[in-house]
């Protein structure tokens, strides 16, 4: 990745988001500031503001006497996450039912067709992004602002988790199960569609839980 000298910062801010959503630097994995600046060649000063920020954003942890530690996902962290993502994607999914055009539903559905001729597709090894697309459109369909400014807030968070989960699913699964909310957009039913959202990202929740992604224990996960 190129880093520009404007907004240095953000750049270096999203390399690391990158490096934790691939696998590269782990949860829990020490980020040391001299490896990175000599690998990007530049000054640790950017690298300092890129990871208070990160800090601030909840993506990593300054442990006195050890320095910026990628943050740990506890039970109670995906919990948060899955539960506001409830919310806010129902009310995403009655606003877009509400005021989405035709022609904007009709492109949703043609994505996803594509999407299902990707899961024969030996070449396409994974269709977690083109299921984000589909979460994230959704979102932008409602109109409302705050709703997506929100949304984007935890969109890493978001990422990081499915991530996780991703290690367990299939092509097939993804097509499968996103299949319902094609289907809840062009009923055009307010209720249906945040019911049939809800439950989407409920089942995903119970999913991770059942998983035991971050002790082994699925009952430290609560329930919603």
């Amino acid at each position: 990745m190129i880093v520009k000298k404007t907004n240095m910062s953000e750049d270096i801010m999203a390399l690391i988001k990158e490096k934790i959503i691939d696998g590269e630097i782990k949860p829990g994995d020490r980020i040391i500031e001299t490896k990175l600046a000599k690998e990007l060649g530049i000054s640790q000063t950017p690298i300092r503001e890129a990871l208070q920020r990160l800090s601030g954003e909840g993506i990593i942890t300054l442990v006195p006497n050890k320095g910026p530690v990628v943050k740990t996902m506890t039970p109670q962290d995906v919990f948060e996450i899955y539960s506001i993502r409830a919310m806010l994607e129902g009310l995403a999914m009655r606003l877009a039912i509400q005021h989405a055009s035709p022609k904007e539903v009709a492109e949703l559905e043609q994505f996803y067709m594509q999407m299902k001729v990707k899961c024969y597709d030996d070449a396409v090894r994974t269709l977690l992004p083109d299921s984000s697309h589909i979460h994230q459109t959704i979102v932008n369909l409602s109109r409302h602002q705050r709703l997506i400014a929100t949304y984007e807030s935890i969109s890493f968070q978001i990422a990081l988790v499915n991530r996780i989960l991703g290690r367990e699913s299939t092509k097939l699964k993804e097509v499968e199960q996103h299949k319902e909310l094609i289907d809840a957009l062009l009923a055009r039913d307010p209720d249906n569609g945040e019911r049939v959202i809800r439950m989407h990202v409920h089942r995903s929740y119970r999913e991770f839980a059942e998983l035991g992604a971050v002790d082994g224990d699925s009952a430290a996960f609560p329930a919603f």
